[in-house]
């Protein structure tokens, strides 16, 4: 048996907030670990958006394949080499918008 992996989901986060204040947006989803940080979007209207979802639980996976400080120094490497939307990790997220295989062992849970 395929053990599902729980994504929790943190409304109103000010993390978000200050990454949507940086990339000049009205809402922002972000990763960190197995969390995504809301700002400006509900939960219920972010899990409305089959595309925002996977695009971000393929970060979720990328965390899982690095680590958490491994990614981030890959993310700000790629970030710093490339931008935001050459970034490998971003395009790689791009494509698994349209990837339903992705959510296939999701489970999501509030973040407590």
């Amino acid at each position: 048996m395929i053990r599902k992996l729980e994504v929790h989901i943190k409304e109103d986060a000010w993390l978000a907030r200050m990454a949507a204040k940086r990339m000049g947006s009205t809402q922002m989803a972000m990763v960190v670990g197995r969390t995504i940080y809301l700002h400006g979007v509900s939960r219920q209207r972010f899990l409305e958006d089959t595309g925002w979802i996977r695009h971000e639980v393929c970060h979720v996976y990328q965390y899982r394949q690095y680590g958490i400080l491994r990614f981030l120094w890959l993310y700000w490497r790629e970030y710093r080499r490339h931008g935001y939307y050459q970034n490998a990790f971003e395009v790689a997220a791009r494509a698994a918008e349209r990837d339903p295989e992705v959510l296939r062992n999701i489970d999501f849970a509030p973040k407590v």
